[in-house]
């Protein structure tokens, strides 16, 4: 017997976006609020509950951790077409985050470590396929795509803002501590799971099956690859507890780097060289090729906020309002706070704009908020001399930088996944999104290296890093605006492929 359809609908949109909304607001509940406490837990010392780890080290963790949670996305997105469909990877891994956070509550040193690789796993498998049912939700010629986009991305910075709230909370806190705060990020993914499987009608059957089914044997052949991963996975982990293996998070770090960069070029470079593309198609290339460098740079400094920005509102800020001590994670708040703030002006800003015939290039756009994000850097510049000169900082000098790296986010994000969209090869769009992926998890782990340069006991040397930062971001930016007046013509030609 066939269920009947879901007619609803939530504030116009169709009822299956409560659904993804509610779900991902909690999964991101539990992911940023975790994730906010890594440099923290691992840099603080075993009096305090912390592993006691160098600050070099437990930047390189963050990196390896935030890039592998997007690289991840590329195998999670796959298996959802080609093997389970869209909810049952969105249903699975999140049972495996959940999972994930729940053994980050156990307190011993083993299962930091193993928490965090489940977490992996489960984002890369439920994350880039809530986006994708999302867009599923609506017909190709709906208009209520961009709304309903909008209102899923408020739930992704809702979700967060409670997450920094409930888990910088708990793990200052006196009465609980770090691992009662990775608890509660494990009851917030439990929440969204019930929610997620009470209210799966609603999405009508959108995702129940994957898009380009695999044949049985290929089925076959796949789940034994799969399985084997897996196993390696954990033979490798069980070797290094058991110190068989030697793994130096910093050096894994720089191979890792490499590594991504090595496959970005070959699959860009394969797709430009060896993709049959006409001459307009290659011009299009060309200017996302500047798009992704851009998006590279900015999430190089823009993922700061969970390791050297961390540490510095710890160290080296006065978060004291009258009896009151702001909690250290707190300040990423900030990012999510002025996002929901923010998002209905730059939604508007493109629009007037392109009214008044005024339509920056793709290249503009996003050397705008790379530039924008760098001055960030340049306040927290003189807030590191202040704090080289031993003082403790007003919280603002934060403000302010967290302020303008969420401008920056906003002239560059947005943008960038829609250059993906509109410059890429029709027949290469899918696969191009993933390789645009891949830019984050570069910016994450170059990121992660550079705050490995964040040295608490040498103060004197942090405004260097911080100026660094600052104009090398400053500089590509400034390369991309003069490129720009060649590129705008590529764009162009990209429209009339």
């Amino acid at each position: 017997m066939n269920k009947p359809e879901y007619t609803g609908t939530w504030f116009g949109q169709p009822g299956g976006l409560l659904t993804l909304f509610t779900t991902e607001m909690w999964e991101r509940m539990s992911y940023y609020g975790m994730r906010m406490m890594l440099v923290l837990f691992m840099t603080a010392s075993l009096q305090e509950g912390g592993l006691g780890i160098t600050v070099a080290s437990a930047a390189a963790i963050y990196g390896l951790y935030t890039g592998a949670v997007y690289f991840m996305g590329l195998p999670g997105g796959w298996i959802a077409d080609r093997l389970i469909g869209g909810q049952s990877a969105i249903w699975y891994g999140g049972i495996i985050i959940m999972c994930g956070h729940i053994i980050l509550a156990i307190p011993h040193d083993a299962s930091f470590f193993i928490g965090l690789i489940f977490v992996v796993l489960g984002t890369g498998l439920l994350k880039p396929n809530m986006s994708s049912l999302v867009g599923q939700l609506y017909a190709d010629n709906d208009d209520r795509r961009d709304a309903g986009f909008a209102i899923y991305y408020m739930g992704i910075n809702i979700g967060s803002l409670i997450g920094y709230t409930v888990c910088g909370y708990l793990m200052e806190s006196d009465s609980y501590g770090w691992h009662w705060a990775f608890g509660a990020a494990a009851i917030g993914m439990a929440i969204g799971l019930v929610i997620y499987k009470k209210t799966t009608p609603r999405l009508n059957g959108v995702g129940a099956e994957p898009t380009h089914p695999m044949s049985s044997n290929g089925q076959k052949i796949s789940w034994m690859v799969i399985v084997a991963g897996l196993v390696a996975l954990a033979a490798v982990t069980a070797m290094t507890f058991a110190g068989t293996i030697v793994i130096d998070p910093v050096s894994l770090a720089e191979s890792t780097a490499v590594v991504f960069t090595l496959v970005f070029i070959a699959y860009f470079g394969g797709i430009y060289f060896l993709g049959n593309l006409n001459e307009n198609e290659k011009k299009g290339m060309g200017a996302l090729l500047l798009v992704c460098i851009a998006s590279i740079c900015f999430f190089s400094g823009f993922e700061q906020a969970g390791s050297s920005l961390n540490l510095f509102a710890r160290d080296y800020t006065d978060r004291m309002i009258g009896s009151f001590e702001i909690p250290t994670g707190w300040f990423q708040s900030l990012n999510s706070i002025f996002i929901i703030a923010l998002s209905p002006f730059f939604a508007a800003l493109w629009v007037n704009l392109a009214k008044k015939m005024i339509s920056p290039s793709y290249s503009v756009k996003t050397a705008l908020g790379l530039i924008i994000m760098a001055t960030g850097f340049i306040v927290m510049f003189f807030a590191a001399q202040y704090a080289a000169s031993g003082l403790k900082v007003a919280p603002y000098w934060l403000v302010a930088t967290y302020f303008l790296h969420t401008v920056g986010e906003l002239c560059l994000s947005p943008v960038a996944l829609s250059a993906v969209s509109k410059l890429s090869p029709k027949r290469f769009s899918g696969q191009l999104m993933g390789v645009f992926v891949l830019t984050y998890s570069m910016g994450s782990i170059i990121s992660g290296l550079l705050a490995g340069n964040f040295d608490p006991n040498n103060v004197e040397q942090i405004p260097a890093l911080y100026i660094q930062i600052s104009l090398f971001s400053i500089g590509i930016g400034i390369v991309l605006v003069l490129l720009s007046f060649k590129t705008k013509s590529w764009e162009k030609a990209a429209e009339v492929k």
